[in-house]
């Protein structure tokens, strides 16, 4: 390997990058675009939780209970129900989510041994939301009630008046979340979207390359050149690694102060550590060019080989531990699981490379692999 023909062929590439804007927008504008776009439309939070109100006791209590629901952030009150015949029909239109019955002694029985029972109907048609709403309403309903037990504001973030407190349970759990302390998944969403997007967008540039050389018909010029397989695969490959490394800090940037996702580790880290995997994922996409030869086919196959992997079987949407025996062990040929958990790592935990050396060595042995399977799929000779 000579580094005069290895920069020949990096040079020779970057001036035809410079020539292809639709390379370039792939390049620049597509990253900050889909990290902008799915950052602000996935979310795993639950606001503004539609809720109907069928209040049977009409009560100053019964009242205080719905206050403080509106006043919980979670829960918008959409419409007080005059009959239990409405409860459904609301459900069914989707006005609301959730639909809480207040029974007619629910002030009456306020701070005696049987209190009273509250109805919750939750709209179960989206498991997940259906979930959040549940603990939501859980954490609310024991606030509010142990206030109103103790005769206080439900409102207040303090204790009722002294004297007015009923016997302190028995057990009380003080929690304590570490990393995400707001439990905002935008903290957790925007990190692992820099790893599923560079994925995408590293294999998805370097797909191009083989395949527009085949196309334009000037694989010839290049197989008559003394340069060998390997420097033909890294002097390609050298533009966009430069170009990858640039993305990864700009998209780091606008999870920092777009969306506000703290950045407690090294960011010189994050930078080595993102070099391997961009080396594999650029690679990744090096293969298929050389082996498919067509820039529309190679295009498609590269999107196939990376945006329903890395969406899907990650950890970035679903949680790797619920998923089948058969689909964990597939995951472990993602190589953006282990990217997602180093961004996530070092973004929110600030933890170093004696926690991350694992996926690091991992992603090593990606790009080794990625590098060596373009190298020997790639074939200077032209078919006679």
């Amino acid at each position: 390997m000579r580094p005069r023909r290895l920069w020949a062929i990096a040079r020779k590439e970057a001036i035809q990058l410079r020539r292809d804007s639709r390379s370039l927008i792939i390049a620049f504008a597509m990253p900050v675009l889909l990290l902008v776009l799915f950052g602000y439309a996935i979310t795993f939070d639950v606001r503004n939780v539609r809720t109907a109100v069928l209040d049977q006791d009409l009560s100053k209590q019964s009242r205080a209970f719905v206050d403080a629901f509106r006043a919980s952030g979670y829960f918008t009150v959409v419409d007080a129900l005059a009959g239990p015949d409405q409860v459904a029909p609301a459900l069914d239109a989707g006005r609301a989510q959730i639909v809480l019955v207040i029974p007619p002694d629910f002030s009456r029985r306020l701070g005696t041994p049987r209190p009273p029972r509250v109805q919750a109907v939750i709209d179960g048609s989206d498991a997940n939301t259906a979930t959040l709403i549940e603990g939501y309403l859980q954490g609310t309903v024991a606030e509010v009630t142990r206030r109103l037990a103790a005769g206080g504001p439900v409102h207040s973030a303090g204790d009722g008046g002294a004297g007015s407190n009923p016997a302190a349970p028995p057990l009380t759990v003080d929690v304590r979340v570490w990393f995400n302390e707001e439990l905002d998944s935008t903290n957790a969403i925007v990190p692992g979207l820099v790893a599923v997007i560079m994925m995408i967008i590293a294999a998805l540039l370097t797909s191009l390359t083989l395949a527009r050389e085949w196309e334009r018909g000037t694989m010839e010029q290049l197989a008559s050149t003394p340069v060998g397989r390997l420097e033909v695969v890294l002097g390609k490959l050298l533009p966009y690694l430069a170009i990858g490394l640039v993305d990864t800090a700009v998209s780091t940037a606008l999870g920092v102060f777009l969306f506000g996702v703290p950045f407690r580790g090294n960011p010189l880290l994050l930078m080595v550590l993102s070099f391997f995997f961009l080396v594999g994922a650029l690679g990744l996409g090096m293969f298929i060019s050389a082996t498919v030869r067509s820039q529309l086919l190679a295009s498609q196959v590269a999107l196939i080989a990376t945006l329903l992997p890395a969406f899907l079987l990650s950890g970035f949407m679903f949680d790797i531990a619920v998923m089948p025996l058969p689909l964990r062990l597939l995951t472990y040929l993602i190589p953006a699981r282990y990217f997602l958990v180093v961004t996530r790592g070092i973004f929110l935990k600030g933890v170093g490379v004696e926690v991350l050396a694992l996926q690091g060595g991992l992603m090593v042995l990606f790009a080794a692999i990625g590098l060596a399977l373009a190298a020997r799929n790639f074939k200077k000779e032209i078919a006679a």
